[in-house]
């Protein structure tokens, strides 16, 4: 197993990565007829993607592209999107992915905020795209991935003279924050690596096996879990990533059977589909030795292993740090959101509203740091162009994440609750202000309040609270088929502007919304304690009409 030192470059990590497991598959594509790419599948070994790499490395290097410069990868899940960015990474730039979810808004705010120097783009994405940069003050230029052999568009501006190095950024991976714009990670050579290298050690249950482990995972590119936890992982343990399109319930075993698979990422909203789906040989036809993921429901975990024969591993991690923690050493916790202990390396502290420990099993914020003497080691580098986030996120040396959790008297973390503002729908961070904001430009809408739901399949469902202007005939007092029109205009208007899944699952109208003396919303007023705020009279139910597309 490679171990990468602290000073390597994802280019060096690439290269001994292929001398040592050389024509073992790195990287493969499950087949399926109905794909509009490699629909008979595909597998490429080490050597061959470091041919590949070095070949689109020349194209970037050829057209002026280096150290300095951030290039966008429009590629959705693709393994080309993998190619790429190595590709970049060796010639020094930084890979900026665009999640193909984005309304034009999100991607113009992305596109500009991260100042790209160039996007590489499917042509099916191009006018999406084109769209998008409209109204940008200055647009990068675009080079359709399926004319990429020409070469890429010429840098507008040099690159540094600067030789990539470990602390070069690798990565911007955009992730909500609770100010309602997307935060822009950036993400070290060194921190990608260790990612991998950190997950490729943790044994016990995730014990990787050299040259033997095919990794599947169908999760998006545009995230951290399948670009760089599991991708680095395989690459220095001689495995292979089988990269799945999209996750879809009916395509999963049989694409998890016919690919070998011996690991399975999950999310917690895949649990309930794959349960749901009719029994089959292939529930055990599989050669899984376990899964790895987060959010399952404490009651379908066992019911989940007995049926399909391995264990879920839950864990914990996040963008800015995704060295994770992980419940793998027997006997686990099984149903109980137990996620793992702190490790060398590692450590945590569970803390209170003051910054005060708290006392064994109850909740308060965890807290994370590499260590004492280098307690940013490993992490993200900062937020893109706003060191004031960074800094706040690491008050007195610690990394708040914001999240609530308990760790009991064996130092085992549980998971309670999400950092506040934020809803985790199907693996998506929603900031609440985002879907406020665009509420509250609605010409019908005085008032908006946004909260996260609990949704028995997708975890978190987007609930708004909204005030209407006078006049709007919306109170609880005018008929259901008022509130529904006006529900459906208000969901309509978002889901014009956002991406599908923070559109309004649920919309509720109010007459007013409790708020302070200086008029801030007090959220945790708005339903009595203990109510399912989905049970409160005149509520429209929206989510039938959450499709992607």
């Amino acid at each position: 197993m490679i171990s990468p030192a602290e000073h390597d470059t994802i280019a060096v990590a690439l290269q001994r990565a292929a001398q040592t497991y050389d024509d073992l598959p790195l990287l493969a594509v499950p087949g399926h007829a109905q794909r509009a790419y490699h629909p008979q599948g595909l597998s490429i070994s080490y050597r061959d993607a470091e041919h590949r790499v070095a070949e689109l490395a020349a194209r970037y290097r050829g057209a002026g592209y280096g150290v300095g410069h951030r290039v966008g990868l429009f590629l959705e899940n693709r393994p080309e999107h993998m190619l790429h960015k190595l590709a970049l990474n060796s010639v020094g730039a930084c890979c900026v992915p665009i999640n193909g979810d984005y309304r034009e808004s999100e991607l113009a705010y992305v596109i500009e905020h991260s100042r790209m120097d160039l996007v590489v783009a499917l042509a099916a994405r191009r006018p999406h795209l084109d769209a998008a940069m409209r109204g940008l003050r200055e647009a990068p230029p675009v080079t359709e991935f399926e004319s990429f052999e020409q070469g890429p568009a010429r840098a507008r501006r040099p690159a540094t003279d600067a030789t990539p190095g470990a602390d070069c950024p690798a990565s911007i991976l955009y992730t909500s924050g609770t100010t309602g714009q997307p935060k822009g990670c950036v993400l070290s050579h060194r921190y990608e690596l260790a990612a991998g290298a950190w997950y490729a050690r943790q044994g016990h249950l995730a014990r990787m096996r050299e040259g033997c482990e095919r990794l599947y995972n169908p999760l998006p590119l545009f995230h951290v879990n399948a670009s760089i936890l599991s991708f680095y992982c395989m690459l220095l343990s001689g495995g292979c990533q089988v990269q799945g399109e999209r996750f879809h319930p009916a395509r999963w075993w049989p694409e998890v059977c016919e690919s070998g698979a011996t690991i399975v990422h999950y999310l917690g909203v895949i649990v309930p589909m794959l349960l749901h789906q009719p029994a089959s040989p292939l529930d055990r036809a599989h050669s899984v030795r376990f899964g790895v993921g987060a959010g399952v429901e404490p009651q379908l975990h066992r019911v989940f292993e007995e049926r399909f024969g391995f264990p879920l591993l839950e864990l914990w991690g996040m963008t800015e740090i995704v060295r994770v923690l992980i419940d793998n050493v027997p006997p686990r916790q099984v149903g109980t959101r137990a996620f793992g202990r702190a490790q060398p390396g590692l450590d945590v502290r569970v803390v209170d509203e003051e910054g005060h420990e708290v006392a064994a099993g109850q909740p308060g914020e965890m807290l994370l740091r590499h260590d004492a003497t280098e307690p940013r080691k490993d992490f993200f580098s900062g937020y893109f162009d706003d060191p004031q986030a960074t800094e706040a996120a690491w008050q007195g040396g610690w990394f708040h994440t914001g999240d609530i959790v308990t760790r009991d008297e064996t130092g085992m973390l549980h998971f309670v609750d999400r950092r506040k503002n934020i809803i985790r729908r199907s693996g998506e961070n929603i900031a609440a202000a985002e879907v406020e904001a665009l509420l509250l430009s609605h010409p019908q809408v005085e008032q908006a309040a946004v909260l996260a739901v609990r949704d028995e399949l997708r975890e978190e469902e987007v609930l708004a609270c909204i005030v209407p202007v006078a006049g709007a005939g919306t109170s609880r007092a005018v008929d259901a088929a008022a509130r529904a029109a006006l529900a459906r205009s208000l969901f309509d208007f978002c889901r014009e502007r956002l991406a599908y899944y923070k559109a309004p699952g649920w919309i509720l109208f109010r007459d007013e919304l409790p708020t302070t003396g200086t008029q801030k919303l007090q959220k945790h007023r708005i339903f009595p304690k203990g109510s399912d705020p989905r049970d409160a009279p005149g509520i429209v139910d929206l989510r039938p009409l959450k499709k992607r597309g």
